[in-house]
């Protein structure tokens, strides 16, 4: 793809950078903000540039955040005794979506998976593990993508939390083995939620 634009290069390039963006597309988007006025194009980039530079992850459940404590786990309305622990952010706001889960959240950050090098000290277990031994956590649905480095995990945290007096769970198998969760359609993975079953049993 040859251009006349050196900027218009570089547009092109930055935006066909992102997942799922080819070039041609990438043109699309450059040639699109290129029509609109300056203002809308610096606020454009104001949004994207704030976003990165004061996004945080919360300090309770590790959802990304524009404060210390999320929306979700300050929100009174929810049942912070009933936390559902889900692998990554996606996943997070794949079960939102559903709008049948009204507990609260712990993202892992991934899973264990020895072979990637990943073992539990890479992962969120000690903070959730502190969540139970406080005595905050009542019943921890574990929400996370039924593969084998999944039920490892799943495994893992049950014999680490389950004698501190921790109810755990597993979502309903209307999700396929070896499927992403954020793959799943809402009605299945929202069933999912309402269904799921006492872990080990």
């Amino acid at each position: 793809m040859h251009f006349s634009s050196i900027l218009i290069e570089k547009g092109v390039e930055a935006f066909s950078s992102l997942p799922g963006i080819g070039k041609k597309t990438a043109l699309r988007l450059v040639l699109h903000l290129l029509k609109q006025d300056k203002e809308f194009t610096e606020r454009f980039s104001e949004a994207l540039y704030k976003m990165r530079r004061e996004i945080r992850t919360c300090e309770r459940c590790h959802n990304l955040s524009d404060d210390p404590i999320c929306r979700i786990c300050t929100d009174q309305r929810r049942d912070q005794g009933l936390v559902c622990v889900v692998e990554n952010i996606r996943d997070l706001m794949a079960i939102e979506d559903t709008g049948q889960f009204r507990g609260v959240y712990h993202v892992l950050g991934g899973v264990i998976s020895p072979i990637d090098g990943i073992g539990p000290d890479e992962l969120t277990i000690d903070s959730l593990v502190d969540r139970c031994e406080r005595g905050d956590v009542k019943e921890a649905i574990m929400a996370i993508s039924p593969t084998i480095e999944g039920e490892t995990t799943v495994f893992y945290l049950a014999k680490k939390i389950k004698p501190l007096g921790v109810q755990v769970s597993s979502i309903a198998r209307g999700v396929a083995f070896g499927g992403d969760l954020e793959y799943a359609d809402e009605i299945t993975l929202g069933r999912s939620i309402i269904a799921r079953t006492p872990y080990g049993e």
